[in-house]
């Protein structure tokens, strides 16, 4: 672990912070006119998956800790545990479904994720940014309503349900935003 001094801190970085792994979500540096430095943070508690803002003086000490993020695709999911693979070594590794928290929902078979590992055990899983998923329920649109803007729910094959354009249909593949869960485009 190495330490560094707060005025250093970057969007991206690990922290250990109050004894628990976090991942600096959120800096900005302040230099204000009179007084000393800070940094104001948003940094996401790796250990619970809540958020918390701190503010760090310019001459506080941080320890970093050393994570390592590697690529892993889904095979299924077994009670309470969610089964990724190492595709090159075929190691299976187990990850708490707590950890992944609503991004299981966007876990279709076979997609490729990063899971970043602190001492070889699994803090938390990066989806990429868009997905392909197909829609398993759709219902008709009526014409005239414009009530929601013309989009209706529609339920992915994950059970995900997304707000989309009126023309889709059941059967069809969406390009799905996994930061905000919304539509994309058709695929």
């Amino acid at each position: 672990m190495a330490k560094i001094k707060a005025g250093n801190i970057e969007t991206g970085m690990y922290l250990m912070h109050f004894g628990q792994p976090h991942k600096v979500v959120k800096k900005k540096f302040v230099s204000p006119g009179k007084g000393s430095a800070f940094t104001r943070t948003k940094l996401e508690n790796l250990a619970t998956g809540g958020y918390v803002e701190h503010v760090f003086k310019s001459h506080d000490t941080l320890e970093t800790i050393n994570v390592e993020s590697r690529e892993m695709q889904f095979l299924y999911q077994s009670g309470d545990q969610v089964i990724f693979m190492e595709p090159r070594s075929y190691e299976q590794v187990e990850v708490p479904d707590k950890i992944l928290g609503d991004k299981i929902n966007f876990l279709v078979p076979e997609i490729k994720v990063y899971i970043v590992f602190y001492k070889n055990e699994p803090l938390t899983v990066n989806l990429p940014p868009k997905i392909t998923m197909k829609v398993v329920q759709s219902q008709e649109a009526v014409a005239g309503d414009r009530s929601n803007a013309g989009t209706k729910p529609v339920t992915m094959e994950t059970g995900l349900i997304v707000q989309a354009p009126l023309f889709i249909k059941k059967g069809e593949k969406l390009v799905v935003d996994t930061t905000e869960g919304k539509y994309v485009s058709r695929a």
